[in-house]
């Protein structure tokens, strides 16, 4: 992947920081219409991405890869399971664990998440 111009030219803005900051203002505002049909914000998106890419995963593993604090994951996650996104279960190998996949309702929902962020992908993240 090549980076784009103006990351390589030294223009303003053109600290990889302030291009991240961008690529999220526009996938932010792509994202929050359906985000707010459930209350969720791009923390909850990010939890379900990770979910849907690997379900079985436990919470320690969740919250690093979505880069969400561990102590707000089981909050951000009571919320995925009200809103019937997320299923969560005891770990049948370790009683101690739970483990938590997407429900049918959230496989849905994760699918039309990723559509609307391919729509900003394809717009160009330069």
């Amino acid at each position: 992947m090549t980076q784009p111009q103006s990351l390589q030219s030294g223009e303003p803005g053109s600290s990889l920081a302030v291009h991240v900051r961008q690529v999220e203002a526009r996938l932010r505002g792509a994202l929050r219409p359906l985000l707010a049909e459930h209350g969720l914000t791009m923390d909850h998106w990010r939890i379900i991405a990770v979910i849907g890419a690997e379900p079985g995963l436990g919470m320690g593993e969740i919250a690093t890869l979505a880069v969400v604090p561990a102590a707000s994951l089981t909050r951000y996650m009571d919320k995925l399971v009200e809103r019937g996104i997320v299923v969560r279960r005891i770990d049948p190998g370790d009683k101690r664990r739970s483990v938590v996949a997407l429900a049918p309702r959230g496989v849905e929902y994760a699918a039309r998440l990723r559509a609307a962020e391919a729509g900003v992908a394809s717009e160009g993240l330069g």
